[in-house]
């Protein structure tokens, strides 16, 4: 199971009456060490807007960590919350690599490259092939 829903929650969402802001806080409840991810890279870009991205990409200190962050990034309603949320375009490489774009910046060169088939190709190395 992805997230750990309270069951207040889950009632108002059967009842269709769920807004952004209580999936984000179940969501930062349920998965903290993504969403830790997930700020630190937006936090980097706020820090310095003149650069291409924000970033996160240390490797998870576990599997466990690893299955968080994997959930959050793969599930286009987490994602996409967390993006609303933080006001960024979020890049995933090598089950680990987190990246923060600004909205603007979607569709230029940094964000071309950084989500291209040769920088995931680049990225690899062997220590990262089993994620």
């Amino acid at each position: 199971m992805s997230l750990e829903v309270p069951v207040a929650l889950l009632e108002r969402a059967e009842a269709g009456q769920v807004d952004d802001a209580e999936f984000v806080d179940c969501v930062r409840e349920s998965l903290p060490y993504a969403w830790a991810v997930l700020t630190a890279a937006a936090q980097e870009l706020r820090d310095d807007p003149t650069a291409p991205f924000g970033e996160h990409a240390v490797p998870p200190p576990s599997e466990a960590e690893r299955g968080q962050l994997l959930r959050a990034l793969a599930s286009d309603s987490i994602r996409g919350a967390a993006e609303r949320h933080f006001g960024v375009k979020f890049a995933f490489q090598n089950c680990h690599r987190v990246a923060a774009f600004a909205p603007s910046a979607v569709g230029g060169a940094a964000y071309a490259e950084f989500v291209s088939p040769l920088a995931q190709l680049r990225n690899q190395s062997p220590e990262l092939r089993d994620c």
